[in-house]
């Protein structure tokens, strides 16, 4: 199996709440705890890009992102995002050829019992190793080419574009 590189940048996956008086922040990756305390038979290296609410990016950190990815020596990349502009980000990565890039976050921070991060997350390795080249979003079970997708807010998911 070829090694993963697994990016993050935030969002509310990574999101930490400190005490009573604060809101949520992005805090340092909550992937690593999550892979931590599996016992996988992958080989992955992680490295933290950014710590930014998706809402909060801008062309230069997708610039960033798309740099990290194209200088990588992996073809198989999984990138944490924030959900509100992950299929922004998914699209900008659209014209790199020869990788697998599959992007996933989650609708609560990975440290909550109820969150859906280490499912998507999961997903997402596991796309890793299924899909040809391409972009992809893992999120709520499913695995979407990132040109077919959006975000319903009402729903709380991520669903196929209408035809």
């Amino acid at each position: 199996m070829d090694p993963i590189l697994i990016i993050t940048t935030g969002g509310t996956i990574d999101k930490v709440y400190f005490d009573a008086k604060s809101e949520y922040e992005v805090g340092p990756p909550n992937i690593t705890r999550v892979l931590a305390e599996l016992n996988l038979s992958i080989t992955y290296q992680i490295v933290p890009l950014m710590r930014k609410d998706s809402l909060d990016m801008t062309d230069n950190d997708r610039a960033l992102i798309y740099q990290a990815v194209n200088s990588a020596s992996v073809n198989r990349i999984l990138i944490t995002h924030g959900t509100d502009t992950m299929i922004q980000t998914a699209k900008h990565l659209v014209s790199l050829t020869g990788k697998t890039i599959v992007l996933t976050g989650a609708l609560e921070p990975a440290l909550f019992k109820t969150s859906d991060a280490l499912f998507n997350i999961g997903c997402g390795l596991g796309a890793l190793q299924a899909l040809d080249q391409g972009v992809y979003i893992a999120m709520n079970g499913r695995i979407f080419n990132c040109l077919q997708v959006r975000k319903d807010p009402q729903k709380n998911r991520f669903v196929t574009l209408d035809k």
